[in-house]
């Protein structure tokens, strides 16, 4: 995180300071999804702290949504928000903002804020032609992130996670559960209908080309009429794979706490 309030983010936002995490915890300790090891103690609520971090998420959540709408509107030259030229793009941002909400170790925040990241990912999903890598990798980080709030500790490691000292009170409400579960079924379907469509000129060309070929395209993926089936292709292991595994922590936590069966659905 900047130190320098006046150093400007991406898209020229200008970020502010942000409360350093306590000095026992080691942000350098990252998961293999990518999120960065949360501060040792949660944030005191209705501390300057708390406030700070809460209006910075706002903020990067505004500047977003208005990068997005700038997708599509014409950019005039004085602009100083840039609309969004592919997922990818929007999904550096997203993964950004997951990691600082993921840092303040604060349930209380952590628990609203990635909610309404997961419901507004399902209509960015459908707004843009397929990127993989970035999708993937944001979904991949709320599904840790819920998984891990579900159980009160680290899905991966099993570490307590600050702000559930007292047990799973301060975690997911019934009614957050249920909102979650809706967001993930949701999600899952519409993934799949992502990963159809053709994949866009403008989509980040330095997205693992080796892995998925030029553009975000897989190699050989075409209809026996030589016509392009987009990026999905069900042949092919890798991405059927990650489709399969989205949400399946959080889909295996919510079954058990509600009582449902966590087994995750063949797409």
């Amino acid at each position: 995180m900047a130190e320098n309030p006046s150093t400007p983010g991406p898209g020229g936002f200008v970020q502010p300071t942000l409360p350093s995490p306590a000095p026992s915890t080691t942000t350098t300790n990252r998961s293999t999804v990518g999120l960065p090891h949360p501060r040792g103690h949660a944030l005191r609520p209705g501390s300057a702290k708390e406030d700070k971090v809460r209006r910075y998420v706002e903020e990067r959540l505004l500047h977003i949504s208005r990068r997005y709408v700038k997708k599509y509107s014409l950019q005039e030259p004085d602009d100083q928000v840039v609309g969004y030229r592919s997922m990818g793009e929007l999904c550096r941002d997203v993964e950004g903002l997951i990691d600082i909400i993921w840092l303040s170790g604060t349930p209380s925040l952590q628990i609203p804020y990635l909610l309404n990241i997961a419901g507004e990912f399902t209509t960015w999903l459908t707004s843009f032609p397929p990127s993989p890598p970035g999708t993937f990798a944001v979904l991949r980080k709320l599904d840790h992130c819920f998984a891990s709030l579900l159980t009160g500790a680290d899905v991966e490691t099993r570490e307590p996670l600050p702000g559930f000292e007292n047990g799973l009170r301060g975690g997911m409400s019934r009614t957050d559960m249920v909102r979650c579960k809706s967001l993930v079924e949701q999600t899952r379907v519409l993934v799949v209908e992502a990963m159809r469509r053709e994949p866009g000129e403008d989509e980040d060309e330095d997205e693992d080309e080796d892995e998925w070929g030029p553009g975000g395209t897989l190699t050989g993926d075409e209809t026996d009429g030589g016509g392009r089936v987009g990026i999905w292709d069900e042949d092919d292991e890798r991405l059927h794979m990650d489709v399969a595994r989205v949400y399946e922590n959080t889909l295996v936590q919510l079954g058990e706490t509600l009582g449902e069966g966590g087994a995750v659905g063949d797409l």
